[in-house]
């Protein structure tokens, strides 16, 4: 039976953002509809993202200023409702139009287009870009196309800044949509993750690792032995470098934690990176390693890589302060 820090399984999601609230005065609940929200509004072109719980700090915990304005979570791995969704895009616009950043997972995409109609019936001029960075597979469990997974952090990052400097709904579309051709992920996994009220995993990695397994638990690409982090690194880094090849491009790299991985095997895995991209002279302009979007208790990590030009290195490094990120 996995050991979880919990009080009742059905209470988890409202006590988890009502923790967020408690450990950030900057931003506030509307508890109905499980939206985190800035408590000032800025006017300024609306950030909004949406998902299930179970990734945290993504994406409540990138509420805040220089990123997004709203986040609604959907139940554990579950997306959001339209009504949520709908009740999100309210909170962040303040009439300069808002654009939801989604990745691209079918029951998300669905909810989405019935709230940006209810939106736009309010007057609510509303946009979206979807993220799907994971080159892992080209279709997986619950979506068609590739999947979103950390890579959509960076894009709260520019996205966010570039509407804290006043951007147009039109541009801050375009410079995240830049940031999606961009980027590139992959992830691997070295177990599996409990749904609180579950007394085991949904599914088992055996006693080896999943190389692209999925941040809900979809099929990678292949099981192997456990592997050395440097090892490992070669293998992600392979697979992104032959979809999109950085070789001397200036980049921005984040290193992913799964949740359950401690951040001291996280940077001996940042180190082995580091390795490589010297060996492609490829240059980090921005170098993250943290938990950034997990799910749950999962044992693993992902890389992602960002070919950055001159506005989106401006982008990144504009402050930000959330409860995941502050620069």
């Amino acid at each position: 039976m996995t050991k979880l820090l919990m009080n009742e399984p059905q209470n988890i999601i409202n006590e988890m953002l009502e923790g967020m609230i408690f450990s950030n005065p900057e931003i506030s609940l509307d508890i109905d509809e499980r939206v985190i929200f800035r408590t000032q509004k800025e006017n300024k072109v609306g950030l909004v993202s949406a998902g299930g719980s179970g990734h945290e700090p993504a994406h409540a915990g990138f509420v805040g200023e220089g990123m997004l304005d709203a986040a609604v979570a959907g139940n554990v791995f579950s997306s959001p409702s339209p009504m949520q969704m709908l009740s999100g895009i309210r909170h962040a616009n303040s009439g300069k139009g808002v654009l939801m950043i989604l990745k691209n997972y079918s029951g998300d995409l669905m909810n989405f287009r019935l709230a940006k109609q209810m939106a736009e019936a309010e007057g609510i001029v509303v946009d979206s870009v979807i993220v799907k960075d994971d080159v892992a597979v080209p279709d997986s469990t619950y979506s068609t196309g590739r999947r979103g997974i950390a890579g959509t952090i960076l894009v709260h990052k520019i996205a966010g800044a570039a509407a804290k400097k006043g951007y147009s709904l039109e541009k801050v579309k375009e410079v995240a949509q830049k940031t999606i051709d961009s980027v590139r992920s992959m992830g691997m996994s070295m177990s599996a993750c409990t749904i609180p009220g579950l007394e085991n995993p949904g599914f088992s990695v055996g006693e080896g690792i999943e190389i692209g397994m999925g941040i809900h638990g979809e099929p990678g690409v292949e099981k192997t032995s456990l592997k050395t982090s440097s090892e490992i690194a070669k293998i992600l880094f392979g697979r992104i470098m032959d979809d999109y090849d950085y070789s001397g491009k200036e980049v921005a790299v984040l290193v992913n934690g799964l949740g359950a991985t401690p951040l001291m095997e996280l940077y001996v895995f940042a180190n082995d990176i580091s390795r490589l991209l010297d060996e492609s002279e490829i240059k980090p302009t921005l170098v993250l390693v943290g938990n950034y979007m997990t799910s749950l208790n999962m044992a693993g990590c992902s890389l992602s890589i960002l070919e950055v030009d001159d506005e989106l290195r401006e982008l990144l490094k504009t402050p930000c302060k959330t409860l995941g990120l502050n620069l």
